[in-house]
């Protein structure tokens, strides 16, 4: 079982301690997240709460990911970093291509790009991307950051891309991981038929090991069973080490150890959340 530690929506001078625990404690991965803006009004409800409510976003700062995880990487030694999700729709994919390689590069290949579709209209249209054809759009985006990441000339010409032969340099030496995150059947047929790897962000035990079990059915569907595949998730109701050994043995690669819940005001200090990776490695890491 792997271990990823982090925060979200906290204060930025927290980043950089935690990483640096994260990575001497023996946590495996630190996800980052992505938020561009916030609209003064918005349309709909936060589909990822029962409630709906919004209001946990005010004042919330988020840094860019891109440049968060290169930060974070030059004071770490092993530490992998992981977007968790960036919004790849609202975003022009051969930009994003430049990006992430360069940012595999820099790393020397820890990080790993988790994708998804942003759950705001507002997105779309501060950024003048289209909104209905965001699910087929985001399948293309997956082939160009692929090929233009394979250090050969490439070209990709469709409804909504046109890329002449072109060549990014440089390119990580490893493929890059592309992880995908969702909460819905047509993100877990995504990530089987397209991805690396898949990310939820919170789940109980039960939604987990259900969710484990569509992605194998789907990757069998699709002929990739054989081909690697890293599922994480962010369970929320684990007691205890059997537990972790049943996500285990569930398919479940990788759990987080988050101290708070983002969806609500960060007043933790930095020591309080030191001390609870610093437990989280002793109680189960090392007995493991």
């Amino acid at each position: 079982m792997r271990f990823s530690f982090g925060d979200a929506m906290c204060d930025p001078d927290h980043y950089v301690p935690l990483a640096k625990a994260a990575d001497e404690l023996g946590f495996d991965t630190f996800p980052v997240g992505d938020s561009i803006c916030y609209p003064e009004v918005a349309e709909g409800s936060y589909p990822y709460l029962e409630s709906g409510d919004r209001s946990f976003l005010e004042g919330a700062p988020f840094i860019d990911p891109f440049q968060l995880a290169a930060a974070l990487a030059t004071v770490t030694t092993r530490l992998r970093f992981r977007t968790g999700v960036l919004k790849l729709p609202i975003r022009e994919p051969v930009l994003v291509a430049k990006q992430a390689s360069s940012l595999a590069c820099w790393t020397k290949d820890r990080f790993e790009l988790g994708v998804g579709l942003s759950p705001w209209v507002e997105d779309f249209r501060v950024t003048h991307s289209d909104w209905k054809t965001r699910g087929r759009r985001m399948e293309e985006m997956i082939s160009i950051l692929r090929g233009l990441m394979s250090g050969d000339y490439y070209e990709f010409h469709s409804e909504f891309y046109d890329i002449p032969r072109i060549k990014l340099c440089p390119v990580p030496e490893q493929p890059l991981p592309i992880f995908y995150g969702g909460h819905s059947e047509a993100a877990w047929r995504r990530a089987a038929r397209l991805c690396d790897g898949f990310t939820m962000a919170t789940a109980t035990m039960d939604e987990a090991i259900g969710v484990a079990e569509k992605l194998r059915r789907y990757r069998r569907e699709y002929g990739r069973e054989h081909r690697p595949f890293t599922l994480h998730a962010g369970v929320t109701d684990i007691g205890g080490l059997d537990d972790i050994k049943r996500l285990e043995d569930a398919g479940i690669d990788e759990i987080s150890a988050g101290v708070r819940n983002p969806y609500e005001p960060d007043t933790m200090s930095i020591e309080d959340k030191l001390r609870a990776a610093e437990a989280f490695a002793e109680n189960v890491i090392a007995r493991l």
